[in-house]
């Protein structure tokens, strides 16, 4: 497995950005990882080089760039001092409108590269990013061929950056993991979300994984639970199959 790190200009700045590649020639279909708000630290390191590991180009943006540089969080520490406090002003740097701006740009860079197979492109996001990977499915449905978002937050509010607005637009097909314990993602918006997504006719799968708290993939949180996480890849790795092989 190849790791590089380079930057990609967005409409705002230069966004750094991991790169994950398999081990051979390629080409590859491509898949962009949509962090969670602890931003960029070793275990999402580990979890895209895992997932470039079954046969994918994984982009891994920093979506914190327009803050410049900053120390890199311990969510240990995190959970410890104040989450608001300290990841709140990171995560009020972006939002679902910047993400899938930045994605134009994302989208641009794989299509440069000689080893992406195709157009297709998977997403796939966790809490913050959930909703990022379900709203630029809809942005850019000639590109995204498959959704996921695990422990995804506000996925059908009353925002109009809303993810659920976008079903009508997504050709791409989806896959909602929702925990069980989630105060960001209660039955009632769970419920809103599906509806949206079938009435759009959206080919999707909503679940809700039972005693799984928000967070649940992470190995570096302390509600980390391994065989949830251990069912969400399995879930992804066989989305992709279906809809990028």
């Amino acid at each position: 497995m190849h790791h590089e790190q380079l930057s990609i200009h967005t409409r705002d700045g230069a966004c750094p950005t991991h790169v994950f590649t398999p081990d051979g020639d390629g080409p590859w279909p491509a898949v962009i990882f949509y962090m969670d708000g602890l931003a960029i630290r070793p275990t999402l390191i580990d979890m895209a080089a895992r997932l470039a590991g079954g046969g994918y180009v994984v982009l891994l943006p920093d979506l914190f760039y327009r803050l410049g540089s900053y120390e890199p969080l311990v969510p240990k520490d995190v959970f410890a001092s104040g989450f608001r406090a300290i990841v709140g002003p990171m995560m009020a740097s972006t939002d679902n409108r910047r993400a899938t701006e930045d994605t134009e740009a994302f989208l641009a860079y794989l299509d440069g590269r000689g080893d992406v197979a195709g157009e297709k492109v998977g997403t796939t996001g966790y809490c913050m990013g959930g909703g990022m990977a379900l709203s630029v499915a809809g942005a850019y449905p000639d590109h995204i061929a498959a959704a996921a978002s695990f422990h995804g937050g506000n996925l059908a509010t009353d925002s109009p950056m809303s993810p659920h607005l976008r079903a009508p637009t997504m050709n791409a097909e989806v896959y909602v993991a929702g925990a069980d314990e989630d105060d960001s993602y209660p039955p009632e918006m769970a419920e809103k979300l599906e509806s949206a997504l079938t009435a759009a006719d959206v080919t999707h799968r909503c679940e809700i994984y039972p005693g799984a708290k928000h967070g649940w993939t992470m190995p570096d949180f302390p509600i980390y639970d391994e065989a949830a996480a251990e069912r969400a890849w399995k879930e992804l790795f066989a989305l992709f199959a279906r809809t990028l092989s």
